[in-house]
């Protein structure tokens, strides 16, 4: 292609005018503030609509795991080993908010005539009907061997508890007492006579206090009415508080045993009452609770804050420890590079699941659980984040920047961190986010082989939940689903952060349009 000719003989004078020498030249005044690489990644960034969201998602995550742990009066008792504590667990959640919409901790069941009978009979003792719905009465199933008849109705978990045994001290009997009549709330109810029931696998059940059948349902009198088997004889424990209806005087509340230095009480009390009693609140989940009685929503919140500042440690670790490693092997190469690479060979063909079951058996019982568990991390996790800042390394520095500070005297440190690894953070970043999810993913598969146990009464992890409720995920899905939509949501938010970040930081990037 010809260069086209450019005819400049005809501009006219008037174009042209005399330089002044005594007036000085200066560049022109910027118009707009100048734009650092961190500022012109971060505008790039939240032009990346679904990295900002995942970062927005991220945020609420945090501040979810951060917060309810702090803010929850559901987190009403550590011990795993408290029978009253076993008690409430596998409840449904339930919100009074959202209760027109099922979440009402009930359930829809099949029951039989004589457990129909069952729940009426606690509903004649406490007034609180286990049964919320009747979809379908007294039909008989074409499926079942039997010949009794089934109802189709809805439970709620929270009332099907019924009432407890406890064995109380004196000064805890005497409060549950006052603390009945300043709220008028019975908690103690008559203690029965067990012997009296015919059926050997029901009469440590509390809640029969009625002659019974074999299979719990009530054996009414002649007038339809059920007939009680409370204790009438001797002494009652020095009760003196709120009675139930029909009660003359006669029923005995408590069985005392023991010396008159150390008395225990032995009663029966209505589960829902004495929750409310010894915690000053109705027992309502809003996430339900696990197998142990445990709040979901407190306990999920506690592991989702162990296993993400656990992650966010490995990977800071790793991050140090890799960029570091890589940048010696991809700076200087030749047999430097060589014998370090050899190095990370060997340690990489180590199993993962072979370095942390050794460290579980052999460490754990010296420096705990969850530093054995955070060496076996650090031990490999590392050279990833190495490989990757070797490859950054070789890739930038023989360019012509590099080359044109090593010849103004820049020392290898400075040509390290100050000109080659700025040029490789979108990828380290990217692979150090990447890194939390891994880790939590990890952790779970550890956790749910068994070969790392991070549950005790003030600690667990969203791995250990996963693993708890597995065993229960056809009858109590409640239990791993809340933790698995949030493990989810975490790592889909993390591997779109990572990405926007990438590119964010990417080098080539900056200046354009998008």
């Amino acid at each position: 292609m010809a260069r086209k000719n450019t005819d400049y003989t005809n501009i006219p004078k008037e174009k042209f005018e005399f330089f002044d020498r005594s007036e000085a030249i200066h560049d022109k005044k910027l118009e707009t503030k100048p734009v650092g690489y961190f500022k012109d990644a971060m505008m790039r960034f939240c032009r990346n609509k679904s990295s900002l969201t995942a970062a927005v998602i991220i945020a609420l995550l945090l501040a979810f795991a951060l917060i309810v742990p702090l803010v929850s009066h559901n987190n009403y008792t550590k011990s795993k080993t408290d029978t009253t504590y076993l008690q409430y667990g596998k409840l449904l959640p339930k919100s009074k908010l959202f209760s027109w919409a099922g979440w009402d901790g009930a359930k829809r069941e099949t029951i039989s005539s004589d457990m129909y009978a069952y729940y009426e009979a606690m509903e004649t003792e406490r007034g609180v009907n286990a049964i919320t719905k009747v979809y379908k009465a007294d039909y008989e199933d074409s499926s079942s061997t039997s010949n009794s008849t089934f109802y189709d109705v809805r439970v709620d978990s929270y009332s099907k508890i019924g009432m407890l045994n406890l064995t109380l001290t004196k000064a805890e009997y005497e409060a549950i007492q006052d603390w009945q009549d300043e709220n008028q709330i019975q908690v103690i109810y008559p203690s029965v006579d067990s012997k009296s029931i015919q059926a050997p696998n029901l009469r440590s059940d509390p809640n029969i206090w009625y002659k019974c059948t074999n299979k719990g349902a009530p054996k009414l009198d002649k007038d339809g009415n059920i007939t009680p088997i409370y204790l009438t004889k001797g002494k009652d424990g020095d009760y003196h508080s709120l009675r139930i209806a029909g009660d003359d005087g006669s029923y005995r509340y408590a069985t005392v045993t023991g010396s008159s230095t150390s008395m225990s009480f032995k009663v029966r009390v209505d589960a829902l009452s004495y929750f409310q009693y010894r915690y000053g609140h109705e027992p309502i989940f809003l996430f339900g609770t696990n197998a142990y009685g445990q709040d979901i929503l407190t306990r999920m919140a506690e592991g989702a804050r162990f296993s993400l500042l656990f992650a966010l440690i490995i990977s800071a670790i790793n991050l140090a420890i890799g960029a570091v490693y890589g940048a010696i092997e991809g700076f200087y190469g030749g047999a430097i590079d060589l014998i370090m690479e050899r190095i990370s060979d060997i340690l990489n063909d180590v199993p993962f699941i072979v370095v942390t079951s050794l460290f579980q058996l052999h460490l754990a019982s010296k420096v705990g659980v969850v530093p054995s568990l955070l060496f076996a991390f650090v031990l490999t996790g590392w050279i990833g984040m190495a490989s990757k800042t070797r490859m950054q390394f070789y890739r930038y520095k023989n360019q012509e920047y590099i080359l044109a500070a090593r010849t103004l005297g820049a020392k290898d440190s400075r040509l390290m961190f100050k000109h080659i690894f700025p040029n490789a953070i979108g990828t380290l970043i990217t692979s150090a986010v990447l890194t939390v999810p891994s880790v939590i993913y990890s952790e779970s598969n550890m956790t749910y082989l068994g070969i790392v146990n991070l549950d005790s009464s003030n600690m667990t992890s969203l791995g250990t939940m996963l693993s708890q409720g597995t065993s229960m995920l056809t009858t109590y899905p409640h239990i791993i689903l809340f933790p698995a939509i949030y493990i989810s949501l975490l790592m889909i938010s993390f591997n779109l952060f990572g990405n926007g970040l990438r590119d964010a930081f990417n080098p080539s990037l900056r200046g354009t349009e998008e």
